[in-house]
């Protein structure tokens, strides 16, 4: 048993037996609350090591009815007296890229407790947060009910879907800080069009283009552009609307497949053709709260599936942190002539951009100068599992200043080293590929140093083993002091992992580590 007594109105921190703080764990405990005149008295189990829901039956009434004590969340006192401010956090989505931001959460001293919505079987079994899979994260009303009765004080939007869809307006107007942009905002992703004008009105560099929804048109300033040429569906279509044609006959193909076809439903009733750009690809973070922004390590992804950068465009299928082709230099240069101008740019048309700007990036060959290729409005995945473990900066406390607009004079604290993310994928991924297929061995991958594995894709079956259940399935994420040593300690995690029904890239780093194309098996 535990007892807490504070006064009512003010704070309430609880303790286990070691005194270590433990609201983190207040979920699934059993409890009771009495109130005496100026003092509210807390009594509660311990917590039941089968009380973190694993995707089956949720005993625990204080679930099943969703009971709160939001006095207990709402703010903290630190053992001196003297109020800290700390934060329940809900996290939106179940990917890979939401388990990284739980497991920095996890780390943040500012965080008390974590939920994650729907959230997956992986950061249930790490413990990195108390998943809800039957929250419906498109129902804005569902979301601020849960928020209201646990006395959550700050919500990160993971996915770009939700966004766009408005949940972030909604939750704002119900007065919950929330870390993501406006539906308005969040064009600059639901949008190509809206972000290559917003470009052109304020100057920002990009790639030439052009908007059609006539087919006949599109084909014909094609012909008159030349191969090769990029064809972009206009809405999302989950990374996989872009279409890099080395041919004329491609790019015909691909209008047709988003115009006349349409593979990739309303998100491809407009396509944008865009010149291709010659170069390396990076991938730009920064953290803006509406006015300021502050950026976030580099790092670069490989979108390609196959070894070499061959084979058709991904979600990504692995990352390292930093970029050396973003130097310093460079690095500047983006944020003068990219990201500060879109903040400006999106203040001044009414929709203040709050949340992470994630900038697609294009170093020139012929230029050595960077462009713009497209916007995210959310931490890139893979990317986000990199820069995650380097992070060493409270997170919370960072996303709540983003919230608030106070970034300016805000600085990020960051391991030195390198990390790397291997992406392992269920084979045939980009295309049509089996689920339910069993992965075992992920433990024995996680006791090699300095390696974290992120699930995107899993659950768990009848017997409790893993099972993959998406695309993009594991994020094998490893520090080290270069990133040739996070390299080999990644692929020594891969090579642990027994799963026949998966594949992955064996050359992720090979533009910054030219001499090591390939080690880990396919």
């Amino acid at each position: 048993m535990v007892c807490i007594f504070a006064n009512i109105g003010t704070s309430v921190r609880i303790f286990d037996s070691h005194h270590h703080s433990s609201l983190s764990r207040f979920v699934g405990i059993h409890c009771r609350c009495i109130f005496r005149n100026s003092l509210s008295v807390f009594y509660g189990s311990a917590l039941r090591s089968n009380s973190v829901y694993h995707h089956g039956t949720r005993d625990d009434p204080l679930f099943n009815g969703y009971q709160s004590f939001s006095a207990a969340f709402s703010s903290i006192s630190s053992d001196n007296g003297v109020a800290e401010e700390r934060v329940v956090v809900l996290v939106i989505g179940g990917g890979g890229r939401e388990h990284a931001i739980c497991h920095a959460l996890k780390r943040s001293p500012s965080c008390d407790a974590i939920f994650c919505a729907p959230g997956n079987a992986g950061i249930s079994n790490a413990g990195d947060a108390t998943c809800i899979s039957d929250l419906d994260i498109l129902d804005s009303s569902a979301v601020i009910s849960f928020c209201q009765k646990w006395g959550v004080g700050l919500v990160v939007v993971g996915p770009e879907a939700p966004l766009v869809a408005g949940l972030a307006n909604d939750l704002v107007k119900a007065g919950i800080p929330t870390f993501g942009p406006s539906s308005e905002a969040a064009a600059l992703e639901g949008s190509k069009t809206f972000m290559k004008n917003l470009c052109d009105k304020y100057g920002i560099p990009t790639a030439k283009y052009q908007t059609f929804t006539d087919p006949s048109a599109a084909k014909k300033y094609i012909k008159a552009q030349g191969a090769p040429i990029v064809i972009k569906a206009d809405g999302l279509a989950a990374g996989k609307g872009v279409i890099v044609a080395m041919t004329l006959d491609e790019a015909y193909e691909a209008v047709d497949s988003m115009l006349v076809k349409g593979v990739f439903g309303s998100a491809g009733c407009r396509v944008v053709v865009e010149e291709f750009l010659e170069g390396e690809e990076a991938s730009f973070f920064a953290l803006v709260d509406g006015e300021n922004a502050i950026p976030l390590e580099s790092a670069q992804d490989h979108k390609r599936v196959g070894d070499g950068d061959t084979g058709p465009n991904t979600g990504g299928m692995g990352a390292y942190s930093p970029a050396p082709i973003l130097t310093k230099e460079l690095q500047s240069l983006v944020m003068e002539s990219i990201i500060l101008p879109t903040v400006k740019g999106m203040s001044e048309e009414g929709c203040k951009f709050v949340g992470v700007l994630y900038a697609g990036l294009m170093i020139e060959k012929k230029s050595g100068l960077p462009k713009l290729i497209e916007y995210n409005v959310r931490f890139g995945d893979p990317e986000c599992q990199a820069l995650m473990v380097r992070l060493e900066s409270d997170l919370a406390r960072v996303l709540l200043a983003a919230c608030r607009g106070e970034l300016s004079g805000v600085s990020l604290n960051w391991s030195s080293g390198s990390a790397m993310v291997v992406v392992m994928a269920s084979n045939g991924y980009p295309g049509s590929y089996e689920k339910g297929t069993v992965i075992r061995n992920l433990e024995e991958a996680e006791q090699v140093p300095c390696v974290k594995v992120f699930h995107a894709g899993t659950a768990l079956d009848s017997d409790g083993n893993f099972i993959a259940t998406g695309g993009r399935v594991l994020g094998v994420t490893a520090k080290g002091k270069d990133l040739e040593e996070a390299r080999e300690r990644a692929y020594q995690a891969v090579e642990q992992i027994n799963w026949q029904g998966g594949f992955n890239r064996r050359d992720i780093g090979w533009r910054a580590l030219p001499h090591k194309r390939s080690s880990a098996k396919s």
